[in-house]
């Protein structure tokens, strides 16, 4: 009988630490988010990726903000009707002020997409609560204006 309680004992403390490590977890969703598997916790907003049709949808549905982050020479060159211009690199410093609600929903974009990306998690990181990335304008079939 000792024999076969000293063979069980791996096997219960591998069942104990997996339950117990179990618990607190991370997993990936769907769209590779990292979440916290916790109860009660609250989660942060996430950066996210959106296409330009999801995007136009939101555009045309209304209450966005639509947040170019070219330059003003980029801008001018053209750009998505009624967005706001806050270059990438003056959003630590001018985001408190352009963008006041920090629970807005705003949709990112820039020329490619990746100033979009790190101004959105810029935004993010500075407590902004519903920022879309949906890249950059040369990937935009919609209509621009000058």
């Amino acid at each position: 009988m000792k024999t076969n309680i000293k063979k069980l004992i791996p096997f219960v403390l591998a069942t104990l630490t997996v339950l117990l490590f179990g618990a607190c977890a991370q997993n990936s969703d769907t769209n590779g988010k990292t979440t916290t598997a916790d109860a009660g916790q609250t989660a942060a907003a996430e950066y996210k990726k959106i296409t330009a049709a999801q995007a136009k949808a939101l555009i045309d549905g209304g209450s966005v903000i639509i947040l170019d982050v070219r330059t003003q020479d980029e801008f001018n060159q053209g750009h998505i009707e009624g967005a706001v211009l806050l270059p990438n690199t003056d959003i630590a410093a001018k985001a408190a002020t352009i963008l006041p609600d920090k629970t807005a929903k705003i949709l990112v974009y820039c020329r490619s997409g990746n100033r979009s990306a790190s101004a959105s998690k810029d935004l993010i990181a500075m407590g902004y609560t519903d920022v879309l990335d949906f890249g950059g304008i040369i990937d935009w079939p919609y209509e621009t204006v000058k």
